[in-house]
């Protein structure tokens, strides 16, 4: 049933652009599955990002130039992988990003104004640091998205 006097017809909506964010967690991995799906489903561009964290690393890490390098190649050649996976799977046109920093923060304020996409698609919990316990950077991506968020768990 619907109320009020102006219904929205969903039946001629679609996406164009998905932004999926991933990081090997099993709900981003079930999050990248269903953007893949969706990407198909609407002809949808896909673009695909994972940060990485520095605050994951200590302090010496950080400070390592050499290991910090080494850490954001690591995730650009694996984040390649999601990419090939998706073209694998259908999906005609993939992007895929690196970003470093906060990952709620860097895809709310970065990332989402630069792609513009139309949704963005999250895993409920990360893998890594204490955070993925509370689930706070999915609260925080689904709080303050200037987009809507599919959280999938």
């Amino acid at each position: 049933m619907i109320f009020g006097s102006q219904a929205t017809d969903f039946s001629q909506w679609w996406l164009t652009r998905i932004l999926v964010g991933v990081d090997d967690s099993a709900d981003a991995k079930l999050a990248f599955k269903h953007a893949i799906n969706q990407a198909i489903q609407d002809e949808a561009e896909l673009v695909i990002v994972s940060v990485l964290e520095k605050d994951d690393m200590n302090v010496y890490q950080a400070l390592s130039k050499d290991f910090v390098y080494g850490e954001q190649t690591e995730l650009e050649k694996h984040i390649l992988e999601y990419q090939k996976e998706a073209q694998t799977a259908g999906v005609k046109n993939v992007r895929a990003l690196v970003a470093e920093g906060e990952p709620g923060e860097v895809i709310v304020k970065d990332i989402i104004t630069h792609v513009e996409p139309d949704v963005l698609i999250i895993g409920s919990e990360a893998k890594r640091g204490i955070r993925r316990h509370f689930g706070s950077q999915a609260a925080y991506m689904a709080k303050y998205s200037p987009i809507s968020v599919l959280v999938i768990r």
